[in-house]
């Protein structure tokens, strides 16, 4: 079954080009399912797979403890690894059909308010070039939207400073402009002349916009590892996740008054009910701050 899988992995990512988290996510998935069917269902032929194996694993996943999110996830790989399957004439039936995929909940993301935000920016020291870069990194997070993976992904060549605009790559590589403002350009224009200046090492041809020290493209870990010291040193006590600034980009432009389509553009989203939930998010605050300031509330 490994073949197959090998096989779908391949068609994702010539065919369909999703990233490469992406396609991480749906082998994880598969291997998963291959291995339960191998050990607890003696399965390992594609032809012998039945609805009611399918179930039994789900019911495995939720007997696990995986939330309903993920096991949703694991039926949409099981779902897509079917259909290509019969689609390549490799087998003549899907047994995903009409499998139910559970309601998930949706949690509203976690977002930072607007003094959160600044004392996150202004906690990296400019006496480094690794300070530099950290905070060309937070600001361009946060006046862009732009996810983590997109923004390591970057280029020189896809700044624009001049013109305020940075052109990246989301999911299935699809581009698109993302305008920035004068702080994150500012930070940006410093970060090279002062800090990628210093941590670019000749022996490395990159066109990297974000090194690390080794003067190498900057990892998403990487990343990930400095903002949680950057979120300490600043006392703020939230939650963070790589995605945090991107919930309170999309957060605040709301709140303020931004077109709700617009902020789907920027963001990236190719349907416009993943760009509700921050409507939400805005309705909750807003609650929040009724149930605090009025009298009788």
């Amino acid at each position: 079954m490994n073949d197959q899988i090998q096989d779908f992995i391949h068609y994702l990512l010539v065919e369909r080009g999703l990233s490469k988290n992406t396609l991480v996510s749906y082998e994880r998935d598969l291997k998963g399912y291959a291995f339960y069917l191998k050990e607890h269902a003696s399965i390992q032929n594609v032809h012998e797979i039945g609805r009611v194996h399918i179930i039994q694993f789900l019911k495995h996943l939720k007997e696990s403890g995986k939330s309903s999110k993920t096991i949703a996830r694991h039926i949409a790989s099981i779902r897509s690894f079917h259909q290509f399957l019969l689609r390549e004439r490799v087998v003549n039936e899907d047994p995903s059909v009409h499998i139910e995929t559970p309601q998930v909940e949706r949690k509203l993301p976690q977002v930072l308010s607007l003094s959160e935000v600044e004392k996150l920016i202004e906690t990296p020291k400019l006496t480094s070039p690794m300070g530099y870069r950290d905070k060309a990194m937070l600001e361009l997070l946060y006046a862009t939207g732009i996810r983590v993976s997109e923004m390591i992904d970057l280029n020189l060549s896809d700044v624009h400073l001049m013109m305020g605009f940075i052109r990246c790559f989301g999911k299935g590589r699809k581009e698109r402009i993302v305008p920035i403002g004068d702080q994150a350009t500012k930070a940006i224009e410093e970060y090279i002349q002062k800090g990628r200046s210093k941590l670019a090492k000749s022996k490395y041809e990159t066109e990297a916009l974000f090194l690390n020290h080794h003067g190498k493209r900057l990892s998403r870990q990487g990343f990930w590892k400095n903002l949680k010291k950057i979120a300490k040193e600043a006392g703020i006590q939230k939650e963070l996740t790589p995605h945090t600034l991107r919930h309170s980009f999309a957060t605040h432009l709301l709140e303020n008054g931004a077109d709700l389509r617009a902020v789907q553009e920027m963001l990236g989203h190719a349907d416009i009910s993943t760009t509700q939930i921050y409507t939400h998010v805005s309705k909750k605050r807003l609650k929040d701050v009724y149930k605090q300031y009025h009298p009788r509330a």
